[in-house]
């Protein structure tokens, strides 16, 4: 068994950052925080937190971690359903999402969650490729991630996906591309999000079969700053076709390869009863629907 008030404690270490910073949050003393959490560790037989500043937790801590939050979740909800005193601050809810849907289609989708339900969203952007982490975590709830395999404690299911175009400005092509673009993707400017962002290599590599996108890179790790880089003629990159597509029909980008890249979407959350996560998980599948291309599979 695991005692309730050592799990609450070290959710308040984790959120505070500090022993001190949590003992003042739940007005008791640093030592009792400090006793609360040797007391966790010795009741798990594991090391929860590495002592740094701000802490750390471990794999195991993020375990115990993501147990208190789904129990802070049940208990709102089940004080809420009973209509017990206290109910009446709003439930948060953490999601975490990539910057390109969070720039097209997934702000739209959280609008649609009833406003009875008195829901704030804490939105977290992280690359498509590593939401998944903040789950493990357990600093959010639910994420939009580009992978199918769930997180322990946690369901899938794919929102479709999201295609990506090759452009570049007019003037970056008649500046730039005077040859087949297989023959001069390695040398050209080419704008990333940031240094984890692999569409473009990815891209690159398979127009060339093995060869990946230039040197010369300009990071610029904001979706809306992205397309206007691009658009700007300060490389050639991979946009989401709801950026790409006014910007082509305007005649300010044109696509510099037919080729395109679907990324698959998926919706992982947290294995819980709760009416507030059902709502949203259903809101943000039926605006996915709407705004991203079909996936070719359901995954269970």
């Amino acid at each position: 068994m695991i005692p309730l008030d050592q799990v609450r404690t070290l959710l308040a270490v984790v959120d505070e950052g500090t022993f001190d910073a949590a003992a003042a949050a739940l007005h008791v003393t640093p030592s009792a925080v400090s006793q609360r959490i040797k007391a966790l560790e010795q009741t798990t037989g594991r090391v929860l937190l590495q002592r740094t500043k701000p802490v750390r937790l471990t794999s195991s801590g993020e375990i115990v971690v993501r147990f208190a939050r789904q129990l802070a979740r049940l208990e709102t909800d089940a004080r809420a359903e009973l209509g017990m005193a206290g109910t009446g601050e709003p439930a948060a809810v953490p999601i975490a999402v990539n910057a390109d849907s969070l720039a097209t289609w997934f702000l739209s989708a959280l609008t649609r969650v009833p406003a009875g339900l008195r829901v704030c969203f804490e939105l977290h952007r992280e690359d498509q490729d590593h939401t998944t982490k903040l789950l493990r975590e357990g600093v959010v709830m639910a994420a939009v991630t580009s992978s199918p395999d769930p997180v322990q404690g946690c369901s899938v299911s794919s929102l479709g996906r999201m295609r990506y175009l090759p452009v570049a400005s007019p003037e970056f092509v008649a500046r730039w591309l005077d040859r087949p673009l297989r023959q001069a993707v390695g040398e050209i400017p080419v704008v990333v999000f940031d240094r984890r962002d692999e569409l473009q290599d990815s891209f690159a590599r398979r127009l060339t079969r093995g060869r990946g996108a230039g040197p010369l890179r300009h990071h610029v790790p904001a979706s809306e700053d992205y397309a206007r880089a691009v658009t700007a003629g300060l490389g050639w990159g991979m946009l989401p076709t709801a950026q790409a597509e006014p910007r082509l029909r305007a005649g300010n980008l044109v696509r510099i390869d037919e080729r395109a890249v679907d990324v698959p979407l998926y919706w992982q959350q947290w294995k819980l009863d709760s009416p507030v996560l059902a709502a949203t998980a259903e809101a943000v599948a039926a605006a996915a629907a709407e705004a991203l291309h079909p996936a070719r599979a359901r995954i269970g």
